[in-house]
């Protein structure tokens, strides 16, 4: 018997004008846990959506091997009948929904239409435990943070019967501790057998969990890396994700002087748009200087998102308090328009939900928030709007079959560029960057610190939200630190580290009051 439960042969993928998958193969071991790793658009998720049935056999050309049988899916419900289960980096789940509906969903329990409502419940609070949740099934999904609900993602698969079960980014939306516990959970699921094959660009997680790496670079399979064996190391993956030393993850900063304070926010207070009485950002006070990039940290549900979007034309949040002066000057802004008009400008975090227009070309979302910039008498100049989004496409090295390619088919760190462009191009003097390096891989995480370094040398000023604490330290001349609706703590950069920031944190949550200066 094979000691290998999944074998890809020669798999290659055409979509229109790209060759997705070219040749590529992938042997992965019973009871281990494989990483898959690549710059985005090298082809990971593709492969993984071909093995899953999501392309259908047919669509590709190439064998699928699992437990030494051929298989040709023709659906997702084909290859889940063989108990291969995956869980993309966007979570399937219906936040109106239990938590039971939704990890049954589509896989009913109970006889034709009869739902058995209480072997649901009862069955997805037996897997519910088997991945260490404690809430009831009968909780809504809305009612659960993101942690949670990537647990309740695998609790569904395992409800499947999953033997093989990939996940693509599952800790991309999480904080630290709730990476560190799936991770461990995989951990476990190994012991018990289980077979798992995970995408992150998380290189730390995937040396930590990974038995065997697979690297795919531009469709192609590269080399795989095995622990023990081989060197591990987040340099040594990247040289093989990138086809070249990454001497320095963070590009230096040349030439640039830091001048007078751009924008600064005073006492500062946003309640909860639903729940009046809860206070989102307690009087909050920070400035960002000309050429300066300032970074907040904290943990998830800090309310540094909230901060950002409140100060953003009050694009979140109700009961808004305080003030807001750019260049010196006070200014109201109650509309996302006002604040356009006045310099500001947004990315977000969530670019698929709430920043691009998937269905949309990258020549749409470029010039989105700036339609005056290629429209005289509200007539829109199409050939003017096609020279702006193929001029960004040349400047940020947007991979794509031209402007005319829809955003949803770009790879997310192509997205994420088009997004900043769009922004670039209302030519803001503060720049709020909202997690800009989410889920994006090492190389395109380069681009865009470039991106940012340029920015600051033309004397804009950078705000940059981000979770990952090395890219905080990485890009930051100063660094606020958040916690509860609050800012508990400011460094420089020469005093900021790691330990430092969590301590701020860790203080305030002891009730610590007031704010913490690092001088």
């Amino acid at each position: 018997m094979s000691e290998y439960i999944l074998e890809m042969k020669s798999i290659t993928k055409l979509f229109p004008g790209v060759r997705a998958l070219d040749d590529v193969n992938l042997k992965v071991k019973k009871g281990s846990i494989h990483a898959l790793v690549g710059e985005n658009g090298a082809g990971k998720s593709t492969l993984m959506n071909v093995l899953s049935g999501i392309y259908p056999y047919g669509t590709y050309s190439g064998d699928i091997i699992y437990d030494g049988e051929v298989c040709k899916f023709s659906k997702i419900r084909d290859s889940e009948a063989k108990g291969i289960v995956i869980i993309h980096q966007e979570l399937a789940l219906i936040p109106y929904m239990s938590i039971g509906e939704n990890m049954f969903l589509g896989n009913e329990q109970g006889k034709s239409y009869s739902i058995d409502w209480n072997k649901t419940y009862a069955e997805a609070d037996r897997h519910l435990r088997t991945v260490g949740l404690t809430e009831s099934s009968r909780t809504l999904i809305r009612d659960i943070g993101v942690g949670k609900q990537q647990l309740v993602e695998i609790a569904k698969a395992l409800a499947k019967n999953a033997k093989l079960l990939i996940l693509d980014e599952p800790t991309s939306s999480l904080n630290e501790s709730d990476s560190k516990a799936l991770l461990d959970l995989l951990l476990r699921f190994k012991k018990e057998g289980m077979t798992s094959i995970i995408i992150s660009h998380k290189l730390n997680e995937v040396s930590y969990v990974a038995d065997d790496i697979t690297v795919i670079r531009d469709g192609h399979t590269i080399e795989t890396l095995t622990k023990g064996v081989d060197d591990l190391s987040e340099d040594r993956i990247i040289r093989g994700m990138v086809g070249r030393e990454l001497a320095d993850r963070f590009p230096k900063r040349k030439n640039v002087q830091i001048g007078d304070t751009m924008m600064e926010v005073k006492n500062w207070t946003v309640h909860h748009p639903q729940y009046r009485e809860k206070k989102v950002v307690d009087n909050v006070s920070f400035k960002v200087r000309r050429g300066e990039v300032v970074g907040i940290s904290g943990l998830m549900g800090a309310g540094r998102t909230e901060l950002a979007m409140s100060i953003f034309g009050h694009s979140y949040g109700s009961g808004i308090s305080g003030q807001l002066y750019l260049d010196g000057k006070e200014v109201k802004l109650h509309t996302i328009r006002e604040a356009i008009d006045h310099g500001l400008a947004y990315v977000t975090e969530d670019r698929k939900g709430n920043g691009l227009i998937l269905s949309n070309p990258i020549r749409i979302n470029t010039t989105l928030a700036n339609m005056k910039g290629v429209s005289s008498r509200g007539v829109i100049d199409q050939d003017k709007e096609y020279a702006v989004a193929d001029d960004y496409r040349q400047k940020m090295r947007t991979k794509c079959t031209g402007v005319e390619q829809k955003v949803g088919n770009l790879s997310g760190g192509n997205q994420q560029k088009v997004l900043l462009a769009k922004w670039m191009f209302t030519d803001p003097d503060v720049l709020i960057l909202d997690e800009p390096t989410r889920g994006i891989d090492v190389g395109a995480k380069y681009e865009i610190y470039t991106i940012i370094n340029q920015l600051v040398s033309e004397g804009k000023s950078v705000i940059m939200i981000s979770s990952e604490l090395p890219e905080v330290l990485g890009m930051s001349d100063r660094i606020y630190v958040m916690n509860e609706g609050r800012m508990v703590g400011e460094f420089n950069q020469a005093d900021a580290t790691q330990e430092g920031i969590m301590a701020c944190i860790l203080r305030s949550c002891n009730n610590e009051k007031g704010a913490v200066t690092h001088d």
